[in-house]
């Protein structure tokens, strides 16, 4: 019989379509530990401009504390209107409450999954024959170095020059790249190394981690891509991908490249990884403060940073494969939020609770079949 866990999660939804969709990722974890016995405790906590109307601050200590003594954050979106972003709740919102949580709890590995789902191929802005192969399905892990490099550098403007410095350990590089290597050992066995080795000893020196870590892992292929071929082929045949691993400057970019080939936002998941027992996940897209309070945002980006949560922190592989093959199975059954109906599609729209509602109905059949 399978262990019982008691977990803590620390719930921050944020603004806008956040608290929306988070509604729907609790619904699906309460879901998960009706099915399997676990016992989960949410922390709610405040945070960006939710936060601020309370506190005046975007990550208050209250949310801190709450982080501390949880497992696991699942995080939801902040930010306000683009025309607001002068007024002191939204200015700097994400910045002190995103890169206020990375700092704090050294938050270094950022883990992007993209996948073209075989039912949505047509959302995708790239053409059917490159992306809708069912012999080479789009499926791959982005993981970027998220504390280090250019971005964390010395920056400084001199009258007419400036000056950006990149700079990498080998302690900063080995998180990122042995993780690549055990996430591919998982997969398809293949790691794909992103760099300018041609100009960078930075990039150098990634490659010498990775072959000093490489042979602890015979099974996995490892090869190298200059970032410019690696930028031209995720467009041209991103098939060819299985996990990518890269430095903060390349993978923010390839990331968010790779984010739009699934057709959605609201389809893309993410985590960050912590040194020590804490990560956070959440989806890739933003709040959205359009959408909110209409129930029309996708929450399925929400759903699937909870199965990654358990995954990677709490260590149940079979519970998130329920709940990603439930998504996959309410995709194919034709159930669509705005966002991901095809042009082909002349059908109902479902609501954010809606969705949320045929994802746990799924997982109920799909557990009942085991």
């Amino acid at each position: 019989m399978a262990s019982v866990l008691r977990r803590s999660i620390a719930i921050l939804p944020g603004d806008g379509i956040g608290p929306e969709v988070m509604q729907e990722a609790i619904k699906v974890l309460k879901k998960t530990s009706s099915l399997f016995g676990h016992t989960f405790e949410y922390k709610n906590g405040l945070i960006g401009g939710a936060a601020y109307d309370k506190y005046e601050n975007h990550f208050p200590e209250e949310t801190k504390e709450i982080c501390r003594n949880s497992d696991a954050v699942l995080f939801g979106s902040v930010g306000g209107p683009v025309t607001a972003q002068h007024l002191p709740k939204w200015k700097d919102a994400e910045k002190n409450a995103v890169l206020g949580l990375r700092s704090l709890f050294g938050f270094a590995v950022n883990v992007r999954p993209a996948k073209v789902y075989s039912k949505l191929a047509a959302l995708s802005p790239l053409r059917p024959d490159i992306v809708q192969d069912p012999n080479n399905p789009v499926d791959m892990v982005i993981i970027r170095e998220l504390i280090g490099g250019i971005y964390f550098g010395e920056h400084k403007t001199e009258g007419d020059r400036a000056i950006d410095v990149m700079e990498y350990t080998v302690d900063q590089i080995k998180p990122p790249m042995k993780f690549a290597f055990e996430t591919a050992m998982k997969r398809s066995k293949r790691v794909t190394v992103v760099d300018k080795a041609n100009v960078l000893d930075c990039s150098r020196l990634w490659r010498r981690v990775a072959e000093e870590i490489k042979p602890e892992f015979p099974e996995v292929k490892l090869e190298y891509m200059y970032v410019d071929n690696a930028a031209m082929q995720l467009i041209c045949k991103p098939s060819q991908f299985d996990v990518i691993v890269t430095a903060n400057l390349f993978g923010d970019i390839l990331s968010d490249t790779a984010s739009v080939i699934p057709g959605s936002l609201g389809l893309m998941p993410s985590a960050s990884l912590g040194s020590g027992h804490l990560h956070m996940f959440e989806p890739s897209g933003g709040s959205a403060p359009d959408l909110e309070g209409k129930n029309l945002a996708n929450p399925i980006a929400q759903i699937l940073s909870g199965s990654m949560m358990l995954r990677y922190s709490f260590g149940l592989d079979k519970e998130a494969t329920l709940i990603e093959k439930a998504v996959e199975e309410v995709l194919g059954d034709g159930v669509r939020t705005g966002d991901i109906v095809l042009p082909s599609e002349n059908i109902p729209t479902v609501g954010t609770d809606a969705m949320g509602d045929a994802i746990v109905k799924k997982m109920e059949v799909l557990h009942s079949k085991d």
